[in-house]
C-alpha cells in the first residue's frame, strides 16, 4: 500500500479525541454548543489566549470558517484582500464570491502578505463604482509552509487599524506555525494583533472542527445567526466541543504539532543531502522539493503526494506533508528510496 504525503488529515483522528468520544457516546447533551464539554473547550481556549473577553464558536471545516466569518463581517460592497496563493483564493471553489464578496489578490512570493501589498490593493480601489476592501485575509501558516514573525504581524495589524480594516487569520495550520522554530508569536499575540481567526482542529488531530476565536466586540453581535444561516450551527455540536476539550487538556494540541514539524524537518534533511532543492524554506510541516519529472514517476509507485507546480519541462515542485501520525519508518523509507532512485536518474 502506498503511503500518503499528500494531506494532514488522512489519518481519522488522535486515539485520545477517539477515546473522549466513545466515553460519551450514549450521553445526552444541551444542542447546538450549548454542552458542558463544549463551555469547557471555550474555558481552555481563552486560557490559552489569555482573554476572557473573546467569543468562541465551533464550526466543522476550514472553508466552513472562512465562508461564514467573511460574509458576517462584510457588507454587501466590501470585499477581502488575500495572497494570490491563499486558500479562499484557489481552494475553496469560490465559496467567497458565492456570498457576493470579491477577492482581491496580490501576489507575494512566499505566500505572506505584506502592507505594501495591501496598500497597492487599498489605493487601487478609489471609489463607489469599485468594491471597498474592509479584510484582510491571511494564513498562518501559509499555503506554502511560511509562517508569520511577530514584528510581520505586528506591522500587517497596526496598517489594518489605521485604515479601518478587518484582519482576519486562517488557522487551519496554527499550531504548525506557533510552533515552528521561525515564529515567535504566541496565541495571546495572535489574539491581541487580529480581529477574529480560528484554531484548525482537522489538520491537528480532530475527526473535524474548527474553533473561531471573534477578538473584536464590533464582529460579536448576531454571530450566531450567521452561523445558524450559514449552516455552522450543528445540533451535536458536542462533537466538536468534546474534541477540542480534549485537545487543549495537558499541551496535546501543539505536541502534534511539534511532532508533525519535526517530521517535515527530518524529511526535508534527507531530501537536501540527496542535493534536491525547494521552492521555499521549510519552516512548518508542509516541504515543497523540486524534483525531476522521471523521479516523481518512480517515487509515485511508493508514495502519494500532490504535484504542486511545473518548473519547466523536466521538473515539477511536490508538495509533502506530514502530520502528528506520520511514522518516522516512512520518512526514512522516503529518504532512502529517493536516494536510491536519485542514483539512477
Amino acid at each position: 500500500m502506498k503511503y500518503s504525503f499528500k494531506n494532514d488529515y488522512s489519518e481519522i483522528a488522535h486515539p485520545r479525541v477517539i477515546k473522549a468520544l466513545e466515553a460519551v457516546g450514549s450521553c445526552q447533551f444541551e444542542g447546538y454548543g450549548l454542552d458542558e464539554h463544549s463551555s469547557n473547550a471555550v474555558k481552555l481556549i481563552k486560557d490559552i489566549i489569555k482573554s476572557n473577553s473573546a467569543d468562541i464558536h465551533f464550526v466543522s471545516g476550514g472553508t466552513h470558517a472562512n465562508l461564514i466569518v467573511l460574509s458576517s463581517i462584510l457588507r454587501p460592497h466590501e470585499a477581502v484582500i488575500a495572497c494570490d496563493s491563499g486558500h479562499i483564493s484557489i481552494h475553496e471553489t469560490g465559496a467567497i464570491e458565492a456570498t457576493g464578496h470579491k477577492v482581491l489578490t496580490a501576489f507575494e512570493d512566499d505566500g505572506k502578505l505584506r502592507t505594501d501589498s495591501i496598500d497597492r490593493v487599498v489605493k487601487s480601489h478609489t471609489d463607489e463604482h469599485m468594491v471597498k476592501p474592509k479584510a484582510v485575509f491571511i494564513s498562518h501558516a501559509t499555503e506554502i509552509g511560511t509562517v508569520y514573525t511577530k514584528e510581520e504581524l505586528t506591522r500587517i495589524s497596526r496598517y489594518c487599524k489605521e485604515h479601518d480594516l478587518y484582519l482576519y487569520m486562517d488557522g487551519a495550520r496554527i499550531a504548525s506555525g506557533v510552533n515552528s522554530k521561525y515564529c515567535d508569536l504566541t496565541y495571546a499575540d495572535i489574539a491581541t494583533l487580529v480581529d477574529v481567526f480560528y484554531f484548525g482542529g482537522t489538520k491537528n488531530g480532530a475527526l473535524f472542527g474548527e474553533a473561531i476565536v471573534l477578538c473584536n466586540e464590533e464582529i460579536k453581535k448576531d454571530f450566531r445567526f450567521s452561523l445558524k444561516q450559514r449552516g455552522g450551527l450543528l445540533a451535536k455540536g458536542a462533537i466538536l466541543g468534546i474534541q477540542f476539550e480534549e485537545l487543549f487538556k495537558d499541551g496535546l494540541y501543539d505536541s502534534l504539532a511539534v511532532y508533525a514539524n519535526n517530521a517535515a524537518l527530518r524529511l526535508a534533511e534527507g531530501i537536501n543531502e540527496s542535493g534536491v532543492g525547494f521552492m521555499s524554506d521549510v519552516q512548518s510541516n508542509q516541504i515543497f522539493p523540486i524534483f525531476s519529472n522521471e523521479l516523481i514517476k518512480r517515487l509515485e509507485s511508493s508514495y502519494m503526494f500532490h504535484k504542486w507546480k511545473k518548473v519547466n519541462d523536466d521538473s515539477t515542485i511536490i508538495r509533502l506533508v506530514t502530520s502528528w501520525a506520520t511514522p518516522v519508518e516512512a520518512i526514512e523509507s522516503f529518504i532512502e528510496n529517493l536516494s536510491r532512485l536519485n542514483l539512477r536518474t
